[in-house]
């Protein structure tokens, strides 16, 4: 994807800021909007070559504005974290809906017929599968958090059967990498270990993830924008379970830390983001791309540790 102009919403926030860097390197004039609620991730000689405006996905009216002229818009702006977003599930419900509808509107009335938007695993709830995940099977979201992103997962199928505009929903597995704040597990155990802390691990560790190291996303994402076809989602996903506890040894083993782990009980208010067992398939996403995450967690941490 080169010679586009592109807008990004939450364009300075984690993912964002590795996309804009990424898609400002293949040469594409990038727009961004974000509020900066939680500061500006992107490298100051990549931020120098993009349009910046703080501005709330929101303001239906500005973004609209602020679109005009683009080719494809990636809405990436959220409230993150889980406890920011279990304590605040109102404000992080009307951010993903009423930011989506703006972000709708701003395509309908600029003719842009392409739309990537940053879903996310926790669609599929609890469900503990013996397997991996696809993208067939039928979802269980229990947060506020996932159940918005799934109502507009919907409201994007309803976009393109209306209003004929192309869209990717990109079904996200714990990405992770430079530049992410310690709202997000492995930062924070990063951080633990460095200090010589406790790795705090809510109940036993034995719950695991499918942690995706963060280029690997965002180069799945660009090859998607390629070619966006109707309404589809995908897994964005490294298709390898690794539990929490080990997560947290292999951290402490390659910083060499003095570290213990430390099990606590989670908060009430954590539960229904407690998942005993979640890896996805990205079997649909190498079909249409020839291309997914291949970057294991021992070498994707060893990066990050060299940056901290």
């Amino acid at each position: 994807m080169t010679n586009k102009r592109i807008l990004i919403t939450g364009g300075a926030g984690f993912i964002g800021s590795h996309l804009t860097s990424k898609l400002v390197e293949l040469g594409n004039e990038v727009v961004i909007i974000d509020t900066l609620l939680r500061g500006n991730k992107i490298p100051q000689d990549v931020f120098s070559k993009v349009e910046f405006h703080q501005v709330d996905v929101c303001d239906s009216a500005k973004v609209a504005e602020l679109a005009k002229g683009a080719d494809v818009i990636f809405h990436f702006a959220a409230i993150l974290g889980v406890d920011i977003v279990a304590d605040n599930p109102i404000e992080t419900m009307e951010t993903e809906v009423n930011g989506m509808q703006s972000v709708a509107h701003a395509c309908a009335i600029n003719g842009i017929e392409k739309l990537i938007y940053a879903s996310t695993s926790g669609v599929y709830g609890h469900l503990a599968l013996e397997q991996s995940v696809n993208e067939e099977i039928l979802v269980d979201p229990h947060t506020s958090y996932a159940m918005a992103k799934r109502y507009n997962e919907i409201y994007l199928a309803s976009l393109f059967e209306e209003k004929g505009i192309n869209s990717i929903a990109l079904r996200f597995f714990n990405i992770y990498g430079l530049r992410q704040d310690n709202r997000m597990v492995i930062p924070r155990f990063i951080e633990q270990a460095m200090k010589g802390e406790p790795l705090t691990v809510y109940g036993t560790g034995e719950q695991t993830r499918d942690f995706t190291y963060v280029e690997d996303a965002i180069n799945c994402t660009i090859n998607l924008a390629k070619n966006v076809q109707g309404f589809e989602i995908f897994n964005i996903a490294n298709e390898k379970e690794a539990t929490i506890e080990e997560l947290a040894k292999e951290i402490i083993r390659l910083l060499n830390s003095k570290s213990e782990i430390h099990h606590i009980e989670a908060p009430k208010k954590r539960y229904d983001y407690e998942v005993g067992r979640r890896y996805g398939s990205s079997e649909k996403l190498l079909t249409h791309t020839g291309y997914k995450p291949s970057t294991g967690l021992q070498e994707g941490l060893s990066i990050v540790m060299k940056e901290v």
